[in-house]
């Protein structure tokens, strides 16, 4: 049998042994301090059952509401990474200054990065006690503070609720929400119906609005703003570890205590459009109160891969990645994006010169099988003419041309496989080249990474000379390995569309990923030219026999 098929068994099996330990077990949720008693009765106890019909028409009503929530007296609370302001109207957040990010936005740019909603809190809180619901978006509250936490009481009113926020972690809070509400009840919090663009590109901040949850025994589910019409709802159903309000770059999260005491579920409806634009939409998620109260993690700040990951759930997947592909993609975004991180700790560089020896990397660990698949694929068209030939002779007889096609491969050392296996290694950059194309598109690391001429990374070639270079860099790879090889008009069309497909697709793209993809063809042209030479050489024998 082919040596290049027991090849492919053995990286079969690097692969499955490899990808454990680039995606090791998941970090066990974070617990959330000061809230012990809450935690271990609510553990103990059964999520509640929703009532259907009153929790829709009381997340129907969320977002008229929003616009009358006033920002009275501020709070504010300082961390080492931010500062965070609540409204003692509400007793809700309302805005977070990220003293270790900046922002890109012409009205602001080289300030502090600013987590606002726009139009309102961040955070909105009613509770549905069986067709009645307490809202508590406009009751007054006096305010404690202390180093690392505020506590929120209402005063008066007959609508009584006590919250606190503690620092549980950089960007992370722990929620405690109590209220006298008697019976089975509700918390049902609403997330940001937008966020404030903090980047230069406003537009393709906007297209990126979503919200996403992670159900706890199912993958991370997104329902983007442009997915939905006005009016338009959707459900995530729990139970659900987390759920969150996201831009490109940063996000408003709620996180469950663990995966014994989840949110019942996420509902979103679409909001207002700017003409084709989906600028602003509605999400409650929905969580069960036992005897008047709940406790939950809150993060806000930046989509940070390996701050997001410590916090367990798996929500460093709060950007479910391909779509309906995800189950392919996140995989191998994840193992991407981790070798990432590691390079950069290693080498202590920019992330543009990681891409350089990212793009390096890849085709030196391809090279013996690029060398031996280019090698197989010219003993392949030395033995086209006797193959041919048992075709052409034992045309009639199928049983015998099997028998004498399969003794000219045996002869020669090879199998029918052979040609097969030959695509493999053009075939195994372009997970890669596709995670990182996903991976650019939210991961906050590359954003405002200079290189070169370029001024960020994360955002297009201005100029494009990336990309036409990298078209360039595609062809002229492809004209070497067609040197020597048998005239075909098909490969000669690929020749000329495949970069010019390449070079369309790579305008409007993340720059970084044209200096990564532009590496790797440089990096891959002295393999190409060495195989073009050895298959002139191995055709000069025939040509002077003929």
């Amino acid at each position: 049998m082919d040596k290049r098929f027991f090849l492919a068994l053995l990286l079969t099996g690097v692969v499955l042994v490899a990808t454990p330990m680039l995606m090791p077990t998941r970090p066990a949720p974070v617990p959330l301090a000061g809230n012990e008693s809450a935690a271990t009765a609510t553990a103990s106890s059964e999520p509640a059952a929703l009532p259907p019909s009153a929790i829709r028409s009381a997340v129907a009503s969320s977002d008229a509401a929003v616009a009358a929530v006033l920002r009275v007296d501020t709070v504010a609370l300082k961390t080492d990474v931010a500062t965070y302001d609540f409204s003692t109207r509400g007793a809700a957040p309302v805005e977070i200054r990220m003293a270790g990010y900046r922002s890109f936005a012409a009205a602001s740019r080289g300030e502090p990065a600013v987590l606002e909603d726009g139009t309102g809190p961040l955070l909105r809180y009613r509770v549905l006690v069986g067709a009645d619901t307490v809202d508590y978006a406009g009751v007054s509250f006096a305010s404690v503070t202390s180093d690392s936490a505020v506590t929120f009481e209402s005063t008066g009113g007959g609508r009584r609720a006590t919250v606190e926020y503690r620092q549980n972690g950089a960007y992370l809070s722990s929620v405690s929400f109590r209220t006298d509400v008697p019976g089975k009840a509700f918390l049902l919090i609403d997330l940001p119906g937008g966020l404030v663009s903090q980047d230069a590109d406003t537009l393709d901040d906007i297209r990126h609005l979503a919200f996403a949850a992670k159900p706890v025994s199912r993958g991370a589910q997104a329902v983007t703003f442009s997915s939905m019409d006005p009016g338009e709802r959707k459900l995530v159903a729990g139970p659900l570890s987390w759920a969150v309000a996201k831009s490109k770059y940063f996000v408003v999260g709620v996180l469950s205590q663990s995966d014994s005491t989840p949110f019942s579920e996420l509902q979103a409806v679409g909001g207002r459009r700017d003409g084709k634009l989906a600028t602003r939409a509605a999400g409650t998620v929905v969580v069960p109160l036992l005897d008047g109260h709940a406790v939950f993690g809150l993060y806000t700040g930046p989509q940070a891969w390996d701050r997001m990951r410590a916090l367990g759930r798996d929500f460093e997947t709060a950007n479910p990645y391909g779509g309906f592909m995800q189950p392919v993609v996140q995989p191998f975004a994840t193992i991407v994006m981790r070798l990432m991180l590691w390079l950069k700790r290693v080498v202590k560089l920019d992330y543009g010169w990681v891409l350089v020896i990212f793009g390096i990397a890849v085709r030196i660990v391809l090279w013996p099988l690029n060398q031996s698949a280019m090698r197989s694929s010219i003993k392949m068209q030395r033995i086209q003419p006797e193959l041919a030939e048992v075709q052409q002779r034992y045309k009639n007889d199928r049983t015998r041309q099997q028998q004498e096609l399969m003794r000219v491969y045996q002869e020669h050392g090879m199998s029918p496989f052979s040609a097969l296996s030959g695509c493999l290694p053009a075939l195994i950059p372009m997970p890669v080249f596709f995670a990182l194309f996903f991976v650019f598109q939210n991961t906050i690391e590359f954003r405002g990474v200079p290189f070169a001429w370029l001024a960020d990374i994360s955002l297009r070639d201005p100029l494009y000379i990336l990309p036409v270079l990298t078209g360039a860099s595609m062809f002229l790879l492809s004209w070497i390995g067609m040197r020597n090889t048998p005239k075909n008009p098909q490969t000669t069309m690929m020749l000329y569309l495949m970069p010019g497909m390449f070079t369309v697709f790579l305008l409007s793209t993340a720059s970084g990923l044209s200096i990564y993809y532009l590496v790797q063809q440089i990096a891959a042209i002295p393999q190409q030219w060495m195989i073009a030479n050895e298959r002139r050489k191995a055709q000069a024998p025939r040509q002077a026999r003929g």
